[in-house]
């Protein structure tokens, strides 16, 4: 799997993301989204999820089969084996989460596929619209 770690940000809350070059899909680090989705510290936040993983589990739902676990990057710098979800599996993790957040963060994750898709057919011009947007802010 040929793999891209990036930090996304929502509402300043750092979310940590892999794209896969040969599935073309972005998998997102499901306690990071807890986190936002819950407004509350990592280690709450991986709490929650091992409950609802838990739950979800019991219920028979195919999201916590199916979730994968990467390496990626942990706040002391460590690679750390991290439970991930492609976009389709994270809407359902979602849905189990009740919070006001729910909406805004899924508008975020279809913005975070739109670029990817728009960088992988322009990448030139995705490159200068980037630089522009960062001079402009």
């Amino acid at each position: 799997m040929g793999q891209k770690e990036a930090l996304q940000l929502f509402e300043q809350r750092k979310v940590r993301t892999v794209w896969d070059d040969q599935e073309e899909k972005w998998y997102f680090s499901i306690v990071d989204v807890v986190s936002v989705l819950t407004d509350s510290d990592y280690q709450t936040a991986r709490k929650y999820w091992k409950v609802l993983k838990g739950r979800l589990a019991k219920e028979g739902n195919e999201t916590v089969t199916n979730c994968y676990q990467l390496k990626l990057k942990a706040s002391d710098g460590k690679m750390r084996l991290t439970d991930v979800a492609d976009t389709e599996q994270l809407f359902r993790v979602i849905q189990s989460v009740p919070s006001p957040k729910a909406e805004p963060f899924k508008l975020w994750m279809a913005q975070v596929a739109s670029q990817r898709l728009d960088q992988m057919q322009d990448p030139v011009w995705f490159q200068c619209h980037t630089i522009q947007c960062h001079l402009d802010t």
